[in-house]
Order: C-alpha cells, then structure tokens, then sequence
C-alpha cells in the first residue's frame, strides 16, 4: 500500500498500485475511440508539438495522408502504455523513436521542437491521462479518491513509456490539477494549426460518403470534449443544450458499455494490444 499526499492538506491518500491487468477496469475502449481527435487538439495545441506535426516529414503518420494507420499507432500505443509489458513497452519505444527521430525543427520553422524533448512528451501524456479520466468521469462517474489517485500515478506511463523522466510527473492528482490549469491557459491555436483541425475534425482525408455520414456528429463530440479555453481557442460554440444533450448521449452509451463482456468493452485498445504482438512476433514493423 502507498501514501500519497494531497497538496491542500496532510491526510494521505492510502492506494494499493494498478497493474497491467488492474488497470483495466479503469479503461473503456469506446473512449479511447470518441476521445480521439479532441485529444490531438489538446496535444497539439502547446506550439511546438503542433509545428512538429505540421512540418514533420515522416508522411505515413499523418493523420489527413493515412487516418486508419494513424489511428491504429496512436490507440496502439495507449495500449502498450498502460497495459504492455515492460519489455514491451520498450520495443514499442524503439519503434516510436525511430519515427520521431526526423521531426525536429529546421531553421525555417518558427519554434524550436525535438520529438525526444521530455517536456513536450511531459504535456502529450498530460493530455492522455486527462482526456481518459474526464471520460471515465463523464460516462461512470469519478472513481473512490484511492482508486483515483492510484489511477494518476500509474498513467505516469503515458510519458515514461518513451523519454519522460518519472520524476517530471506532478507528485500527485492537486499538483497535476495545477500544472494542466496553468499550462491549458497559455496554449494558443495558429491559423494553419486551426485549418488542420478542421480538416481532420470534418474527416476531409475520408471517402465522401463517411464525411457526410459522421463528420457532423464528429465535430459535436469533439466540441463537448475540449476544455472551454481550446473551445473558444478552435472558434466553436458549445450551449447549455449542447451540454446536456452530449451527457444524454454519453450516459446512454455507457448504460449499454458497462453492460458488455469485458472483450468488447476493451474494444477496439485490446485489439490493438493483440495486433502488435502478432506484428512482433512475426517481425514486423511495430508503427
């Protein structure tokens, strides 16, 4: 059992550690899956990340050239995070830094990035972490604070699992509440950064009949689940009505969610947990 302190008083919050396996009661597939796209905004919304996305030059991780492998990277790697072995953690890293090694700034670019920078992989799992347990919350309700803090302390993973050093994670749950308010209110969307978005929220990289399908629907769930500042950030309006109507939504989807046997909850994560290991036993490139 461990202690951890909360920064706006003295009394310990006792947890027992997740695992792997524990961790998955804490998971849902169809939020790792709605959670998406307005998770790359948050992401790329601290300016160098964002640039590094714009100008890097590894075209088959772009998500408007190659949606489908893009997202299956991207899910592949939350599932390694938090529910790989270290050994697997490790050769998904070597995979993901052989993609990041070109995407560094050039002396055109007009902020200074380094896919390897640990401060900037510091705010991806800042992002990762927060959009999953703000969905959790919004679909279960919040979790016990021990499960809630021990929760926190294993998605240290999100950043560790590539160059994030353990002790650059906020100490706990308050001091993490600090460091995403004050870091959230900084953040700024340039205009070709807000085109991007726009793109890949309106789904123009897929076939016509999917963007007339679900591209409306898209931008709702999108709407609902950036934080205000990034909202107004991104020029979208969002209303009591629209409020209300995304929590109907996301309750009566997780009534049916919570009801499945846990393979399909897990769905899509830990289908792409599987794939990477087949890809690797077999040899193949893991990203």
């Amino acid at each position: 059992m461990t202690a951890a302190y909360r920064a706006h008083d003295s009394e310990p919050v006792a947890y027992v550690p997740f695992t792997p396996d524990t961790v998955q009661q804490h998971l849902d597939g169809v939020a790792a899956f709605l959670g998406g796209a307005a998770n790359v905004i948050m992401q790329l919304s601290l300016r160098p990340v964002g640039r590094g996305v714009l100008e890097s030059p590894v075209d088959s991780g772009k998500v408007t050239l190659h949606p489908v492998k893009r997202l299956r990277t991207t899910l592949t790697y939350l599932a390694v995070a938090l529910m790989g072995t270290d050994e697997e953690r490790v050769a998904y890293r070597d995979a993901v830094n052989e993609s990041h090694r070109p995407v560094r700034s050039t002396a055109a670019s007009p902020v200074k990035y380094n896919a390897f920078d640990p401060k900037l992989q510091l705010w991806v799992a800042a992002c990762l972490y927060w959009g999953i347990d703000d969905l959790h919350t919004r679909m279960h309700g919040p979790m016990d604070p021990a499960s809630a803090e021990a929760f926190y302390q294993y998605c240290a993973r999100l950043g560790t699992t590539l160059q994030m050093r353990p002790e650059m994670w906020p100490a706990d749950r308050a001091a993490f509440a600090g460091y995403w308010a004050e870091n959230l209110a900084t953040k700024s969307i340039e205009p070709e950064l807000r085109r991007y978005f726009d793109a890949m929220i309106d789904l123009k990289m897929m076939p016509r009949p999917i963007q007339l399908a679900f591209a409306r629907m898209q931008r709702f769930i999108v709407t609902g689940l950036l934080p205000q500042h990034l909202r107004d950030e991104m020029r979208m309006t969002w209303t009591a009505h629209d409020a209300a109507r995304f929590d109907r939504i996301l309750r009566t989807i997780s009534a049916v969610h919570s009801r499945l046997p846990k393979p399909a909850r897990m769905f899509p994560v830990n289908a792409y947990l599987l794939d990477m290991r087949i890809r690797r036993r077999l040899g193949k490139p893991l990203v």
